[in-house]
């Protein structure tokens, strides 16, 4: 038995057949060679009419696949026109986004919300909330200048107290004995001042 004119594939129905002649097996009909057992002819379909159906469905794929090209070379050529004009991305996402608003502002919802808080503004209710609102905010700024007014008066009769006079001198004196006279903005004594200097300081 010679290998090579043997079939050896296991699902052949010719397996294990010698074979003489290899064009022998191409003339013999192999049953389900129309519709194969993956792909089974729909029940009411013929043979013909399921060929017609490959041949429109190969030349459809062929259309979608030219299209795809075309859309394909159309896409560049106005992505080169883009970068010819200087339009990025950038800029087209902004033109989109205002484009988009816009519609937003033209569209019923919009325009139905803002009738509505038109009327809304326009209500007797919220007028009477408003100059509510109006008064109560002068009443608060009218009570807080009376009280700062107040406030700043009460501090000035206070600064002109004699305790607060006296707390002051105080203050002062401290301040003099720790900084000295630079601290005070006093110029520096001279050495004709009558202030007594120790004429050997500690260090």
């Amino acid at each position: 038995m010679d290998p090579a004119s043997q079939d050896i594939n296991l699902n052949s129905p010719n397996k294990g057949l010698v074979v003489d002649n290899a064009e022998t097996l191409s003339d013999v009909p192999v049953e389900g060679a129309v519709g194969n057992a993956a792909n089974p002819l729909p029940p009411g379909l013929t043979e013909e009419e399921a060929e017609e159906l490959r041949v429109e469905l190969t030349k459809v794929e062929e259309e979608i696949n030219t299209l795809r090209q075309v859309l394909s070379a159309k896409e560049r050529h106005a992505t080169e026109l883009k970068r010819k004009l200087g339009l990025s991305p950038l800029t087209e996402l902004r033109q989109n986004l205002t484009k988009s608003w816009q519609d937003v502002q033209t569209s019923n919802a919009y325009l139905s919300a803002s009738a509505t808080l038109d009327d809304i503004t326009h209500s007797e209710v919220y007028k009477k909330t408003q100059e509510t609102l109006l008064q109560a905010g002068q009443k608060t700024s009218a009570a807080l200048t009376t009280v700062g007014t107040t406030l700043s008066k009460k501090l000035g009769d206070m600064r002109n107290s004699a305790t607060f006079k006296s707390f002051e001198d105080k203050v002062g004196n401290l301040k003099y004995k720790v900084v000295g006279p630079k601290g005070n903005g006093e110029a520096v004594s001279s050495p004709t001042d009558s202030t007594p200097t120790q004429e050997n300081p500690p260090f």
